[in-house]
């Protein structure tokens, strides 16, 4: 009667014996994939000595009274101070904000028009896909120039509609101060649209066909299955344009410096030129730093919440 269970906790014993001797040769955790791990060093040791170090070290000499070369002389918020009391920066900072929320409402609704237009089976699709992505390829600063001369009211779209006869056909936003960061907007628009086309387009390939046939046999119109069940099936690809285009904002330079150098005066000032000046113009690296560490910190706001919500939220379903 007592053989059967110590026969059972025989073969129990046995096998912890044999895990337990798995697990003395089972390599540490640390020692794993060793020749990986030291492929990685120098992109470990890159990231924190140039990207941590040089967060570390602009931070720090932010609070300096550096000049034309950096120095360790403490100010405090001197230069933070200076800098929100300089009508150039609170102009940038409202180009920005301007340029940025109308750039993110505009472009993910031409972008996913354009996607949801080209992912019904059109001939010629790759034709079009390319077209619409070329300006991408373009740097700023070819594109910056392409619309300069665009919207030229000399020789640029005004003057091609007033020579086809409506003479008082006016269209020359980069030479009025009021409306010349909606000028530049509509080349940020031109070149930034073909971008979150792709990645629409690639979110709009990966939702499972079954899904478009059973809102078909549902009898549930097209717009109504894109609004309530396919663009919350996209929520990854929207995040990830989200990033993309806010971290292209933040830093928009070029375009501003090939279009309009932040004119007229300094009407279409951003951060990011607002920071070179101060830098090489200026020959200011304290007040350069300060305005950086708020690009940061702009950017921050917009990344950290991101990965909470990309790699926290995994975490937690996981």
């Amino acid at each position: 009667m007592n053989a059967k269970p110590t026969q059972i906790n025989l073969s129990w014993l046995i096998l912890d014996t044999k895990n337990e001797i798995m697990d003395q040769k089972r390599p540490n955790q640390l020692f794993r994939n060793k020749t990986a791990k030291i492929a990685a060093i120098p992109m470990i040791l890159t990231a924190l000595f140039v990207f941590v170090g040089g967060t570390i070290w602009t931070i720090t000499y932010s609070f300096t009274k550096s000049g034309l070369l950096p120095k360790l002389k403490w100010v405090g918020f001197k230069q933070y101070d200076r800098l929100w009391g300089t009508k150039k920066w609170l102009v940038a900072i409202e180009n920005l904000a301007i340029y940025g929320i109308l750039m993110l409402l505009l472009v993910f609704i031409i972008g996913f028009v354009l996607a949801a237009l080209i992912d019904q089976k059109v001939r010629f699709e790759n034709t079009f896909r390319t077209i619409i992505l070329y300006p991408y390829a373009m740097s700023f600063v070819v594109t910056g120039l392409i619309w300069q001369w665009m919207l030229n009211p000399e020789f640029g779209v005004q003057s091609i509609v007033r020579d086809l006869g409506w003479e008082s056909f006016s269209f020359d936003p980069l030479y009025n101060s009021d409306i010349a960061i909606y000028g530049v907007l509509i080349a940020g628009l031109w070149q930034g649209s073909g971008l979150v086309m792709v990645l629409m387009l690639a979110g709009l390939r990966g939702i499972d066909q079954e899904i478009w046939k059973a809102a078909k046999i549902d009898g549930i119109p097209t717009w109504k299955t894109y609004l309530m069940v396919v663009i919350p099936m996209m929520r990854p690809v929207f995040i990830t344009t989200l990033v993309l285009v806010t971290a292209g904002i933040v830093k928009v330079y070029d375009l501003i410096v090939a279009q309009t150098s932040g004119g007229p005066g300094i009407s279409t000032e951003v951060p990011a030129k607002y920071v070179y000046d101060a830098m090489f113009n200026g020959q200011n690296l304290g007040q350069g730093f300060a305005a950086s560490t708020m690009m940061l910190l702009t950017v921050a706001i917009v990344v950290i919440p991101w990965a909470i919500l990309e790699f926290g939220g995994n975490k937690k379903h996981g």
